[in-house]
């Protein structure tokens, strides 16, 4: 008869490593968002603003443009990774792409919304460089998202006449002795 070996001890976890990576990790962060809050906004309407060059038409349309595309795209990235994929990493993967092209639309918000001097800067930027970029963005937006709430009502309308027929279907189905 043999003895089983004497089971191994669990290793020492480092706690005091893990808080101090913890740490660091947290201060990185943050200084990465104050810069970002003080860098991202300007630069984003300096983008802006070289691509409109003060025309209200190329703000308006460009707006839209941008409004619309980086709105639908995340959305139907969304839909198909809840829809196809079943796994949780694999939607944090696709939530995480659906930020990155939404990430046109985060900037124009962060500096409309934004209350530090960078997106008080980027706000004037866009007064004067790109007129109606900010409306026209709106505008897009909205209707990428009334697009894609079409779609989704169609689609499910589309399903449940399909269910109603089939029902219908299966209730005029002919009984073993011929009769209906």
């Amino acid at each position: 008869m043999s003895v089983p070996p004497p089971a191994q001890p669990a290793p020492d976890r480092n706690w005091s490593r893990r808080i101090v990576v913890g740490i660091c990790l947290a201060v990185a962060l943050t200084l990465l968002a104050l810069l970002g809050a003080a860098f991202l906004p300007r630069w984003w309407a300096q983008r802006i603003g070289d691509q409109v060059g003060g025309s209200i038409t190329t703000g308006g349309f460009l707006g839209l443009f941008y409004g619309f595309v980086f709105t639908l795209l995340p959305l139907v990235v969304l839909w198909l990774a809840f829809h196809f994929l079943h796994t949780w990493r694999k939607r944090a993967v696709a939530l995480a792409l659906a930020v990155l092209l939404a990430a046109p639309n985060f900037l124009t918000l962060g500096i409309v919304l934004g209350t530090g001097n960078g997106a008080h800067a980027g706000d004037r930027i866009l007064d004067v460089e790109a007129p109606a970029f900010r409306g026209g963005t709106l505008g897009g937006a909205l209707l990428a998202g009334a697009c894609v709430g079409g779609a989704w009502y169609l689609l499910g309308s589309r399903r449940r006449a399909r269910r109603r027929a089939d029902a219908l279907e299966a209730s005029r189905a002919p009984t073993p002795n011929g009769d209906r």
